[in-house]
């Protein structure tokens, strides 16, 4: 069994999702940096309340928790995604509208979804009101 475009796929997505989380990194070092010199440069005769310091850094330990919890479900997603692509090659598929069927040869593994590429070369988009057996 070839799982090259899968392999390949995988990679692509990976790559993009390390783009984000670097992104989100960069955010996250960001808002330290800020709040950090905030928290230096403030005015003496009227400094930060420590009630608003706590709720500050709450708020900054949720976006840090959500930003890890979208790049775990990002990952499961994607290793389904790959799992559901590695069983469907060899199977048969009838698009929609019935008018494409054929022997899946090759699944391509893309961020919105699946695409079926059979034996002769067509495209079927893996999605509602497909049959595949």
């Amino acid at each position: 069994m070839d799982i090259s475009p899968l392999a390949a796929a995988s990679r692509s997505q990976g790559s993009a999702a390390d783009t984000a989380a670097n992104k989100a990194t960069l955010d996250y070092d960001t808002f330290l940096t800020l709040l950090v010199e905030q928290m230096k440069n403030q005015d003496p005769t009227d400094p930060m309340d420590s009630t608003e310091q706590i709720a500050q850094l709450a708020t900054f330990s949720q976006v840090e928790q959500t930003i890890q919890t979208n790049k775990h479900l990002e990952e499961l997603l994607q290793s389904s995604s790959l799992s559901q692509a590695g069983s469907l090659i060899g199977r048969t598929i009838t698009s929609n509208d019935e008018t494409v069927s054929g022997t899946i040869e090759e699944v391509q593994v893309y961020s919105d979804g699946l695409v079926a590429v059979l034996e002769d070369g067509t495209k079927v988009v893996v999605g509602p009101g497909v049959s595949i057996r």
